[in-house]
């Protein structure tokens, strides 16, 4: 991705989520200057991937293969092997009309995805098979509390205000109809260094090219900029 392009994608976020009334934490606000200026006091934010995270997952196409993410908390790890510390996750996730994030799961994670608002979420869903391909059996899951059985590949809609929970191991893909959506994910620790498996996408982060200085940078900029 071009830099240009992600410029592009956190300011139109930040007016829309302005627009939406919904205050961000202060570190979604630095600039790379505030970043340079700032010491050991801010490792929590760099060592666990809070902040911006705009990604094509590879595919040099952000319109139709992309998502823009803010992490506002994440755990550590090792929390979860001590079940003691922030053993929990949030995202805020905008997701464009028609703008899919590939097909995928997780090993270890479990999320919560819910639709706060705009328009409706669509959501493909699949069992994984034991060496990690699409299985043709019903996918059990929750959706605000209720359980189903939804058909392998069969649309699930979020309307705003509902919610899916996705345990670790189910393949999910999805994007938004008619228009922009704002998710949030709530999850245990997240993990996005280990804890994908795409199928076919080339990878989680994508290559950026600097054509123009960042404006905010990602969660994979912080090293660059931040002397610790």
């Amino acid at each position: 991705m071009k830099r240009s392009e992600i410029n592009a994608a956190v300011t139109s976020a930040l007016t829309f989520l302005n627009d939406l009334k919904l205050p961000l934490p202060p570190f979604a606000h630095w600039t790379p200057d505030d970043w340079a200026a700032k010491g050991p006091e801010v490792s929590t934010i760099v060592e666990r991937g809070l902040g911006w995270d705009v990604t094509d997952f590879g595919s040099n196409d952000f319109a139709h293969t992309g998502l823009l993410l803010l992490t506002t908390r994440n755990g550590n790890p090792a929390n979860l092997k001590s079940g003691r510390g922030q053993l929990y996750a949030e995202k805020l996730l905008i997701v464009e009309d028609g703008q899919v994030t590939p097909l995928h799961f997780h090993w270890a994670k479990t999320e919560d995805l819910i639709n706060r608002g705009q328009t409706p979420v669509v959501m493909r869903l699949f069992n994984a098979t034991s060496d990690e391909r699409l299985a043709d059996t019903p996918v059990r899951v929750t959706t605000d509390g209720v359980e189903r059985d939804i058909a392998p590949g069969e649309e699930l809609t979020l309307a705003p205000g509902e919610s899916v929970t996705m345990p670790s191991g189910i393949y999910h893909t999805f994007w938004a109809r008619g228009g922009r959506a704002l998710v949030t994910e709530v999850s245990n620790v997240n993990d996005d260094e280990h804890d994908n498996r795409f199928l076919d996408a080339p990878g989680r982060f994508p290559k950026i090219e600097d054509d123009e200085t960042p404006l905010r940078l990602l969660c994979t900029d912080y090293r660059r900029y931040w002397r610790g």
